[in-house]
């Protein structure tokens, strides 16, 4: 006789959606801006990268919210399932975006790509579909990511991976167990912050002293780094939807909007003289203004005509939007390489075409392919499957 594997979706913290949405945006915008950056002190929207390590938070939430009291239904592998089944189509659509575009990506800083043979590109996109993380050898674009075709999709190994660890082992954590865990997590990212390279591995990102930004290819520096962003914000989420204690406020979905914006926007802080101070404020917002905001967005209520259909709307578009926007800004690179000369307005039509191209991508793959997809996946691997299988 066979049992379900499938459990059918809790209710969803509208505002967490929204504001997964919202860093999303900024997140594009953010990347957008970084074609005409100097280097991480001048970049416009100077901590959009800082988004990934607010997704981390948020994915730590809810899954603890989502799974921690199923694990007497739901087998290992029926997780694994239910996570690929969320995560995994997405991975695929944005990958072969990337292998669409990728001949139209030949900006001088990509010396690789014209040099590139049709069948490796092609080998290196079944590795990204599959989520195998290229080595540096086998780069085609010049910037050794992990996905050549599609840079964003780094954050989503290593999402692969907090689930993986959450699964086999932090799921059975006491929630004291969680704390030390969490805690010790913290002094992984004030070595990075305050750079304090306890382990030695950071001399080689020399450009982004004092910052997190890195953990997008497989050098030991950038696997610390990665590792590092990872472990205490998703952690610290799955704390927080444990310990329960979260915060109500009003318009809790607008205040925190304009907090996360704030701190993903503020300019760079302490100048060239005085890293350390952009630094500080690195740990501040991973390590306590994010998981504040996530309390605030997770103990509040949305209600009215527009917040309702805002939240659920930037909710839907928010992964399709991160991981297929990417090969889009690899394009407008090779144009503004190309084009140095063009007037500043020519260059901001561009980057706002490109900016609502990329939602109409995201929201049609979402419409056309990834709902579809899913809920096809979900009947022919989730349900009418024995549990222990």
């Amino acid at each position: 006789m066979k049992t379900t594997t499938y459990l059918a979706s809790k209710p969803r913290y509208e505002i967490l959606d929204g504001l997964r949405g919202v860093a999303a945006m900024i997140v594009v915008a953010f990347h957008l801006f970084e074609t005409y950056s100097a280097g991480p002190t001048h970049q416009i929207l100077n901590h959009g990268y800082l988004a990934v390590d607010f997704f981390f938070v948020l994915s730590g939430f809810v899954i603890g919210y989502a799974y921690d009291d199923r694990w007497n239904r739901m087998t290992t592998w029926g997780f694994f399932k239910r996570r690929l089944v969320r995560l995994h189509p997405m991975i695929i659509a944005g990958t072969l975006i990337g292998a669409g575009l990728f001949y139209f990506g030949d900006a001088p800083m990509f010396e690789l790509v014209m040099q590139t043979a049709w069948w490796k590109m092609l080998l290196i996109a079944l590795l990204g579909c599959l989520m195998l993380p290229t080595p540096p050898s086998m780069d085609i674009r010049g910037w050794s990511e992990i996905n050549s075709l599609n840079g964003a999709s780094w954050s989503l190994m290593w999402e692969y991976i907090a689930n993986i660890f959450y699964a086999l082992f932090v799921r059975r954590f006491s929630k004291l167990m969680l704390g030390i865990f969490v805690a010790f997590s913290a002094l992984l990212t004030i070595d990075i912050t305050f750079n304090i390279d306890t382990f030695g591995l950071l001399e080689a990102r020399s450009y982004a002293k004092y910052t997190v930004i890195g953990g997008f290819g497989l050098s030991p520096d950038q696997l610390y780094i990665g590792i590092s962003r990872l472990l205490y914000p998703f952690f610290a989420g799955l704390l927080i939807s444990r310990i329960g204690k979260l915060i109500k406020v009003k318009a809790g979905f607008w205040w925190c909007s304009l907090l996360i914006t704030i701190i993903l926007v503020i300019p760079h802080i302490g100048g060239e003289d005085h890293l350390w101070i952009d630094g500080a404020y690195n740990a501040l917002a991973i390590l306590f203004l994010f998981p504040l905001i996530v309390a605030m967005g997770a103990g509040s209520s949305v209600t009215g005509n527009k917040s309702v259909p805002i939240c659920k709307f930037l909710g839907e578009i928010s992964y399709p939007l991160y991981i297929t926007h990417y090969p889009l800004i690899y394009v407008q690179m090779n144009w503004a390489a190309r084009h140095p000369d063009a007037p500043l307005g020519t260059h901001i039509c561009i980057a706002v075409a490109i900016f609502l191209f990329a939602i109409a991508i995201a929201y049609a793959c979402l419409k056309l392919y990834d709902e579809p997809v899913r809920e096809w996946l979900k009947h022919r691997f989730l349900m009418n499957s024995p549990k222990n299988k």
